[in-house]
């Protein structure tokens, strides 16, 4: 009996020894697939791609259209293109960014993947150099984007070959190096919703009220850093799942949702309202046959928020150099109020189509006053 108690007794110790150091209640998968270890490779290839588009009349090019919907032609007048603002553009990739004619002017101050270290972030994916066009295109009479004279870090967090939310995990960790190198903007057009696992890790629309998501919280810690965070509203309006993207419902960051160019709302663009009924998108820009540059040079017309996002995203940047000390709460404030649909805004365009230049106007009438 004595061998019994001893048993009983050392079982028992060992119990109360795993309930104190059994820290880890339950665990998930990340990410699943092949290898993802990539090693950094020499391009071979360093040649150059020129431009075959016959070049407008008009200074923007191809591109007039989408900033002239937001009144940003006249910003650029009045001497604001983005000069000396600090952009993290995190996407999927930047296919021959580093080869394009149209970026001859760009000036790139880094570049960083998250998904395979240490390789190039301009060798795979053209999504971030059509999302960067938008921006930083400057070719007079071809294509010029809306801040073509800021500085850009170019970051990779996106794996195109699968969706896991691991890929949540590097989105925070590329915000996080862009807070950590002084960058006073961030324009995503990346968002999640479900992932190729089981469909317990997929995210529901209960959960879209900016607490939830990893990527979302991420996002508002970035904002609450001081940041200022433009986010794709995200490509469901015609699909099942239909609302807003991941981390698109922060209340801390300017979502855009996307419009043709009669004005209207695009077919694909996501609507809100969020989890907790609050206004998303914020507001709207041209998604639908944007202009952008492919990894040959060529003019192409595409659709999505995408892109509609980083065309209001540059004017954003140009604000931001006409009103250094702006906070990114007021900055969002601002766009919302000087949108077309700021007295009733809604579920599915938000505040509307913003007017930057009156958004310029007002900020500048609000300094003189304070």
């Amino acid at each position: 009996w004595l061998q019994t108690i001893v048993l009983e007794l050392r079982d028992s110790l060992a119990s109360e020894r795993l309930k104190r150091f059994a820290f880890v209640d339950s665990v998930k998968c990340v990410w699943a697939g092949v290898d993802r270890l990539v090693r950094p490779e020499e391009r071979p290839d360093t040649s150059r791609f020129l431009t075959p588009d016959v070049p407008l009349e008009n200074l923007y090019g191809y591109a007039e259209s989408q900033i002239k919907m937001l009144n940003g032609i006249k910003l650029h007048q009045a001497g604001y293109r983005g000069k000396g603002v600090r952009v993290a553009v995190i996407d999927a990739g930047f296919m021959n960014v580093d080869r394009l004619a149209v970026f001859d002017s760009l000036n790139v101050i880094g570049t960083r993947n998250f998904v395979f270290p240490g390789a190039d972030v301009y060798r795979e994916d053209d999504h971030g150099t059509k999302v960067l066009s938008c921006m930083a295109a400057n070719l007079p009479g071809v294509m010029i984007g809306t801040a073509p004279e800021a500085s850009y870090l170019l970051l990779k967090s996106e794996d195109s070959r699968a969706e896991f939310p691991i890929e949540e995990d590097y989105w925070a960790a590329a915000a996080e190096y862009a807070d950590s190198v002084g960058v006073d903007v961030i324009t995503s057009s990346l968002g999640y919703f479900e992932f190729d696992t089981d469909d317990s890790l997929y995210y529901t629309q209960n959960d879209l009220d900016g607490r939830t998501a990893f990527i979302s919280r991420a996002a508002s810690a970035a904002a609450k850093c001081g940041l200022m965070l433009f986010c794709s509203a995200g490509n469901e309006g015609g699909s099942k799942w239909g609302k807003i993207t991941f981390p698109s419902d922060s209340p801390d960051l300017l979502t855009v949702g996307s419009v043709t160019e009669e004005r209207a709302k695009s077919e694909f663009s996501s609507v809100g309202f969020t989890a907790d009924y609050r206004i998303k998108p914020d507001v709207v820009a041209l998604g639908t046959m944007a202009c952008v540059v492919d990894p040959t040079g060529n003019i192409r017309y595409s659709n999505g928020t995408s892109f509609s996002t980083p065309i209001l995203a540059g004017l954003g940047v140009c604000l931001v150099q006409a009103f250094p000390w702006i906070r990114n709460r007021d900055l969002i404030t601002l766009l919302q109020e000087t949108a077309h649909l700021h007295r009733q805004p809604d579920a599915e365009l938000g505040y509307g189509i913003p007017d930057v230049y009156k958004a310029y106007k007002k900020e500048c009438k609000d300094a003189v006053r304070n």
